[in-house]
């Protein structure tokens, strides 16, 4: 079964949308590296002064292996959005609560 990840830090999601913006091939060999640990979905989204990220992984041990491998690429992305602090991250697998609504439910 599937895990979602998230992973939340203090940081400015709008300086992330402008280096995301210019730096493309940097932000897309980054998610090559991801699709090739296994990720099925990514996003990114913000509010103010916060950043998440909200991913698919088929287990905790590949978004793992996937992190540790590009911590060197990933780390400094998240320093020039202003990201302060280690990020918090969990991952949460699928209840089975028989009310599921979209996603192919």
């Amino acid at each position: 079964m599937t895990v979602l990840m998230t992973m939340w830090v203090k940081g400015d999601p709008s300086k992330l949308e402008e280096h995301a913006a210019g730096n493309t091939e940097e932000m897309q060999s980054i998610a090559e590296r991801a699709k090739s640990h296994g990720v099925i979905a990514h996003r990114f989204y913000g509010t103010e002064g916060q950043i998440l990220v909200i991913d698919e992984w088929p287990d905790e041990q590949s978004f793992q292996s996937f992190f540790e491998e590009n911590r060197d690429r990933i780390g400094p992305m998240m320093q020039a959005v202003g990201a302060q602090g280690e990020p918090g991250v969990n991952f949460w697998r699928k209840l089975d609560t028989h009310d599921e609504v979209g996603w192919g439910a």
